[in-house]
């Protein structure tokens, strides 16, 4: 059985999907990308600036289940420049501080609304 997770707070999504799905004791979150809930717009700035919207559109639909980012167990990151890397990682370590998820990280072509970065988790209610 699945429970579909839209959180009021969140950005609306920019496609016929939902910000998460609850099966069992997992979270899965669609990828976030930098919008800003409130405007519904792309933030702007640079990979620090997109990388800290899109953690704290994750963490938005975390909250909206009791959950936080102790609770994610697996995350993938989506950039289109891994010469970005270590400005994305120095945000991401602000809000994975211990007992580190797994994840990968890859460089794509390109990704919604021309964002620099995406990122996807799985979390676990345990």
């Amino acid at each position: 059985m699945k429970k579909i997770i839209r959180p009021d707070r969140a950005a609306a999504p920019v496609g016929p999907y939902n910000h998460a799905v609850r099966t069992g004791n997992l979270l899965f979150c669609s990828g976030q990308i930098p919008i800003d809930p409130a405007t519904g717009q792309m933030v702007s700035g640079d990979i620090k600036a997109q990388t800290e919207r899109v953690l704290e559109n994750a963490k938005l639909i975390l909250e909206s289940e009791g959950l936080s980012f102790a609770h994610v167990v697996k995350s993938t990151v989506f950039m289109i420049n891994l010469a970005d890397f270590s400005a994305m990682n120095e945000v991401y370590s602000r809000y994975f501080s211990s007992d580190f998820p797994a994840r990968s990280t890859v460089q794509v072509a390109a990704l919604p609304r021309g964002a620099a970065v995406e990122i996807e988790i799985v979390a676990s209610y345990d």
